[in-house]
């Protein structure tokens, strides 16, 4: 009996181990930051002892081994990125949360630290530089599934590196314009985002050192990041694709 005690409980320790997300490890100078794949447009990123969770989404079980926040950003009002339900299993009504503005009003009361940042505002937080950047869809109309200034993509500047994560957005000048970044977490799905082929395009105008494909889910399924990534091959010998998997069975 003792015998197959021990043996459930250290399988059930091995699942939970194996079940905890490996994370990207970027080396600088003064050490190194972690960055978790957690789920579709959801990571971590760790940074000595600061931790932030991006767009909180999957429950709670989703962050197993990682963390507790120092601060919470997101990005946009739809669930994926906004989930409410993971918000409150992580018991997040009293964590940090900078978002914008139309993520804050709907948090809001419940939710009692929030800080409302736009586009083109900059926040310090702690060892690490917050810049919202503008994301939207193409054409700018009523259409739109994501306006123009209603959500947030974002460039964190830690250890001297430049890290840009997209949010909902097409191929918009704002993201071609962008100047040193070393690491780019860029979306890909149809109807939601944009093709890989312009994925691709506007890459390859703002040269990241690395990209990694997010987001890629779409309607009718995952987009081609193999073809993304042999796109930007093909043009480039500066950008580094990257390519996880963002779709664990949790």
């Amino acid at each position: 009996m003792q015998t197959f005690t021990f043996l459930l409980g250290f399988l059930l320790i091995s699942t939970l181990v194996s079940a905890q997300i490996k994370p990207e490890i970027i080396p600088v100078a003064s050490g190194e930051i972690k960055i978790y794949p957690v789920l579709h447009a959801t990571m971590a990123i760790q940074y000595k002892e600061q931790v932030i969770y991006i767009d909180p989404y999957g429950g709670k079980k989703a962050f197993n081994g990682i963390e507790s926040p120092t601060f919470i950003l997101i990005t946009d009002i739809h669930g994926d990125h906004m989930n409410l339900e993971t918000l409150r299993e992580m018991e997040a009504q009293n964590m940090q949360i900078i978002a914008p503005q139309a993520v804050i009003e709907k948090l809001s009361p419940d939710f009692t630290q929030l800080t409302s940042l736009g586009n083109g505002k900059e926040l310090n937080m702690g060892q690490i530089n917050i810049e919202a950047i503008p994301m939207y869809n193409l054409p700018e109309d009523s259409t739109s599934r994501h306006p123009k200034g209603r959500g947030n993509g974002y460039v964190l500047t830690i250890a001297g590196k430049r890290i840009y994560i997209s949010g909902d957005t097409e191929d918009i000048d704002e993201m071609r314009s962008l100047q040193n970044i070393d690491i780019a977490f860029v979306c890909m799905n149809l109807p939601y985002t944009m093709t890989i082929e312009a994925a691709a395009d506007a890459v390859l105008a703002f040269n990241p050192k690395i990209v990694y494909p997010f987001h890629y889910r779409g309607k009718n399924g995952y987009s081609d990041v193999e073809n993304f990534k042999r796109l930007i091959n093909v043009s480039s010998d500066r950008t580094e694709v990257r390519l996880i998997d963002w779709y664990p069975t949790l």
